[in-house]
């Protein structure tokens, strides 16, 4: 999973990303979350990129990475966090309703009454866009 998080995101959002590591002879990183604060909405802060190891899903990481995440930048001043995901990452969805995200209201387009941002991300690179208040 390393090989997944440039150096550039804990040199510059060292203050809220974080990595879950376990040590076994060696350390590997199991978990992670890239955030920030906006510089343009200070009080309003982004999950960038998240990822947890397959063998480590049923452990809670995510959760306690996102909570972690919430008080980091709580403490910052924000109020609400957002962050997006694939249409068709059904488990990212669920995860990110049972954290007690919700869903901003697409531009009319829904795939199983859920709203997409139609090309947010580029030409076909449709998102949901998801935010919480803290």
């Amino acid at each position: 999973m390393a090989d997944m998080l440039p150096k550039l995101f804990f040199q510059h959002f060292q203050n809220t990303s974080f990595a879950t590591v376990r040590t076994n002879g060696s350390e590997n990183i199991v978990a992670f979350l890239v955030g920030f604060v906006s510089q343009m909405h200070p009080t309003e802060a982004y999950v960038h990129f998240v990822g947890v190891h397959p063998d480590y899903r049923t452990y809670g990481l995510g959760r306690r990475l996102y909570e972690h995440f919430f008080d980091a930048v709580r403490k910052r001043g924000c109020k609400l966090v957002r962050c997006v995901t694939s249409p068709v990452n059904n488990g990212s969805i669920a995860f990110h309703v049972k954290m007690g995200f919700e869903f901003e209201a697409g531009e009319g387009k829904t795939e199983d009454g859920i709203p997409v941002h139609m090309n947010y991300d580029g030409r076909g690179q449709s998102r949901i866009c998801f935010k919480k208040n803290l």
